[in-house]
């Protein structure tokens, strides 16, 4: 999408062809195409519509309802915040005492939105034209033009000086091809403007791939992992004044507004012990911050292996960090035993989760042959350097 054709989306009759592509979007894509031009829309206009229509309906997922009303692209809604991360990283700043925030970076402006609907003042910078069009279009949307000033620019030449606090989400996917960016010295804007920003303004935040080598966490900073729904969905560095704690991991859950947070130095190593009655797969989250430690304390639970992140304890402890599940075998893997069993106990369905094996879960479960009504759980891993198949069922909830 090009300036014209967003700005023609903009009037009354790209609004009526808005509403039109919502109405035939998500089914055939030529059929939906030709049913707008048949409707009289011009060829570029209705594709423009379509590619929107679609587009929000994918967005709803990330922003729930403001999604219809917003303009996007593919990539900036891909690295673009989800609500319920950005409201709840807004709410942090707010509470820190910001009032005014530089959003270097904006994209489509997710994170400005968020900020602004706290009653921060933003003011967002976005390289690439069309997408600061749009970011400010989407601010206008949301009915917060009054709080979010969107500029086209580099955002490495923006003032901070003025500013309480600096949201900087450095785009990393590269700019005409769409492809991810794994070197942080390629982001834009580059890595060491990004972790240079502490040392100019005493609160800053930084959002980054949740992959992040910790090596490259500055030091001071506070490391956030967050996932959503047992998603995780991005990781972020608070800087100077806003860093509390070494390593934090944030578990979100959307269907009642849960917020647990488990904190730590990331450091700890949790002790090692052989396979117990219960097993604990931690959250991504958890994993992610090296926080596993931390857990096991918590859960009074060890490692059967040093560099598999599964716990086992004695008892079934509710945790918002860990699913738990009951082990009824441990068994050195082997295709013929496990299928054996499987079938003495006549399972039909096997949910296969893995760490520290080099199985694929789909494979197996075409090899296991599997016949019959029962269900049961199989964690592919190893216990003392060895492949290890447990076969689980659920924890009911409470323990």
């Amino acid at each position: 999408m090009d300036l014209d054709q967003l700005a023609a989306l903009r009037t009354p009759k790209g609004s009526a062809a808005l509403a039109a592509a919502e109405r035939v979007a998500g089914g055939d894509p030529l059929a939906a195409a030709a049913a707008l031009r048949s409707a009289g829309l011009p060829g570029g206009l209705a594709a423009a519509a379509l590619t929107q229509a679609e587009l929000r309906r994918r967005a709803a997922g990330k922003f729930g309802a403001a999604a219809a009303g917003m303009f996007l692209t593919r990539a900036g809604l891909e690295q673009a915040t989800r609500r319920v991360v950005a409201d709840r990283r807004a709410a942090r700043l707010r509470a820190a005492g910001v009032t005014t925030l530089a959003d270097l970076g904006c994209g489509l402006g997710a994170d400005a939105l968020a900020a602004a609907r706290a009653g921060i003042r933003v003011y967002a910078v976005e390289a690439d034209p069309v997408t600061a069009t749009m970011a400010a279009a989407n601010a206008e949307a949301a009915g917060l033009a009054d709080l979010v000033t969107v500029s086209c620019g580099d955002a490495t030449a923006f003032d901070v000086t003025g500013v309480d606090a600096v949201f900087c989400d450095p785009a990393r996917r590269r700019a005409g091809t769409g492809r991810r960016v794994f070197d942080p010295n390629a982001y834009s804007p580059p890595w060491d403007f990004v972790t240079g920003l502490a040392a100019r303004v005493p609160r800053t935040v930084v959002k980054v791939a949740p992959g992040l080598d910790h090596a490259l966490i500055p030091g001071g900073a506070e490391a956030e992992w967050v996932s959503v729904d047992g998603d995780l969905v991005e990781a972020a560095l608070w800087c100077g004044e806003l860093a509390e704690v070494p390593r934090r991991a944030t578990v979100l859950r959307e269907r009642d507004d849960a917020v647990s947070l488990l904190t730590g130095t990331g450091a700890q190593e949790a002790p090692v012990g052989p396979v117990r009655r219960f097993l604990y797969d931690p959250d991504p989250a958890v994993v992610r911050a090296h926080l596993v430690a931390e857990l096991a304390a918590d859960l009074d639970a060890t490692l059967a292996d040093p560099s598999i992140a599964y716990l086992y304890g004695d008892q079934a402890r509710p945790t918002p960090f860990a699913r738990c599940l009951e082990i009824t075998d441990v068994l050195p893997f082997s295709l013929k035993r496990l299928r054996a069993l499987l079938r003495e106990r006549r399972v039909g369905r096997v949910e296969i989760r893995k760490r520290g094996s080099a199985l694929e879960p789909e494979k197996l479960r075409r090899d296991l042959r599997l016949s019959g009504d029962e269900a049961a759980g199989l964690a592919l891993t190893r216990v003392a350097g060895a492949p290890t198949v447990l076969v689980c069922r659920p924890v009911p909830a409470g323990g």
